[in-house]
């Protein structure tokens, strides 16, 4: 059996939000709720994460994150080397550019290490958090399929996203 987790980014994600609508559609699927969605802390974020698997058989995990929330898994997967069944990675930020403008210093550096399990790392081209060519280039360091969506903006409910029928279809290709 399939445990899905869903890692929000910066703000948490609202319930028009498509990973809302994955938590209600996916069977074992729930949110990783971290305590402070406004002013995150690396630290604090990867131990939620780590708090919220732990019994669980990692080999039938599978991560789906949005922005923030993709940042934070490579740092849990930095800090605890653990591997899991897979992951959807959506629309993670280039923190070089925004993370002093957000506080989010603390996510710096970014690691550039490949996650060693299979992970898609879906993109858009006109993301105001990060340039296609921000993503294509960490997408390429985590060792990530990427699939670039076109014009898409940040891939959250303010661009449209809500139920994203095609981000399921991504989420299958983790086997």
């Amino acid at each position: 059996m399939i445990y899905y987790f869903t890692l929000p980014g910066l703000g948490g994600s609202d319930n028009n939000h498509w990973q809302s609508h994955f938590e209600r559609v996916l069977p074992n699927c729930k949110r990783i709720e971290q305590e402070n969605w406004e002013k995150p802390n690396r630290e604090d974020w990867i131990n939620t994460v780590e708090k919220a698997v732990e019994g669980y058989d990692l080999s039938q995990v599978v991560f789906i994150s949005h922005s923030l929330g993709g940042i934070t898994l490579a740092h849990w997967v930095k800090k605890f080397q653990k591997k899991i069944k897979g992951a959807l990675i959506v629309a993670p930020p280039n923190l070089n550019d925004v993370s002093s403008e957000y506080e989010l210093d603390s996510f710096l550096p970014v690691p550039e290490e490949v996650i060693p399990f299979p992970t898609v790392f879906v993109a858009s081209a006109n993301d105001p958090w990060a340039s296609y060519e921000a993503s294509t280039k960490l997408a390429g360091q985590w060792g990530s399929e990427l699939i670039g969506i076109g014009d898409a903006g940040h891939i959250n409910s303010d661009s449209g996203f809500g139920e994203w029928k095609v981000g399921q279809e991504f989420l299958d290709k983790i086997k």
